[in-house]
Formats: C-alpha cells, sequence, structure tokens
C-alpha cells in the first residue's frame, strides 16, 4: 500500500495536472465522492464528479489545443492523517501561470487549498472536501469565461 503522504499528493497534484492538461473530466472524477467549493468570488459549492464538470466546463476558456494553457503550481503541501481512522487533511499553496501569445508568462491567481480525505475499504484515498481560498486575482481575462467578481 501506497505511505499516506505520497497518495495525498498523488491526489493533490493530480488534480493540476489533468485541469492543466485540459482533461476536465478526468479533474472532475477526482470529486465523484467530495464536495469542491470556495469562500472568494460567489461561494459556489459543487458535489460529486457531474457538478464539478460542469463548473469547470463553464467557466474555464479552452484553446486550439485543448487545454487552458496553465500551470497550476501547488506547494507548501502539508499533510495530517488519522490512519486508524483513515481520514486526513491537507493544506497548500497554489499559484496558476498562464501565457499566451497575447499575454506574457504571469501568475493570474494564487491562493491555498484545505483538504479532507478518507480511505475506502481497498485502502484507496479520495477527496472528501476540497475549500479553494482564492487571495490574490491578476488578469485572468484568458483564463475563465467570466470574471472573478
Amino acid at each position: 500500500m501506497e505511505p499516506v503522504y505520497a497518495a495525498i499528493a498523488r491526489l493533490v497534484f493530480g488534480y493540476a495536472d489533468r485541469l492543466d492538461a485540459g482533461d476536465l473530466a478526468g479533474m472532475a472524477a477526482f470529486f465523484g465522492r467530495a464536495r469542491l467549493h470556495t469562500v472568494s468570488g460567489d461561494g459556489a459549492t459543487f458535489t460529486g464528479a457531474a457538478e464539478v464538470l460542469a463548473a469547470f466546463d463553464g467557466s474555464v476558456q479552452r484553446f486550439e489545443d485543448g487545454t487552458p494553457s496553465t500551470k497550476h503550481v501547488t506547494t507548501n503541501l502539508i499533510v495530517d492523517a488519522d490512519e486508524a481512522a483513515g481520514t486526513a487533511s491537507a493544506r497548500s499553496y497554489f499559484t496558476v501561470l498562464q501565457s499566451r501569445p497575447d499575454l506574457p508568462l504571469q501568475p493570474i491567481v494564487a491562493g491555498r487549498y484545505e483538504d479532507t480525505f478518507a480511505r475506502d475499504g481497498d485502502g484507496r484515498w479520495y477527496f472528501t472536501d476540497r475549500l479553494i481560498i482564492i487571495e490574490h486575482v491578476g488578469d485572468v481575462s484568458r483564463h475563465l469565461r467570466q470574471p472573478v467578481p
């Protein structure tokens, strides 16, 4: 069985990997048994893969290669686990970089994630909750279909 920190890191970093690749369905699948919400903007809450996919598909711009031309850099990952209970929590920082032909490489948004996880009967960890706290917003005009309030 994979060590807890590695399993949680795979989920946290896998979200960014799938999102940056333009694989919104793959990204949303991470939240099949979870709630994703934010305290910034309109404070929207999405539960389950279908709701997360609909929200991101409706808001994230994708370009000719199918990607949003972003790189989510996730750092400072701290994991606290209760292996006996099969639960864990994590917090991390994120910075989203973007460049386009008409946009020099720059950070466009930064903040932090507060995540919780559970382990299933087969020993696999999964998200139960992700809180996205947006702390800094730059030029997201080529990333989001609508501006952040």
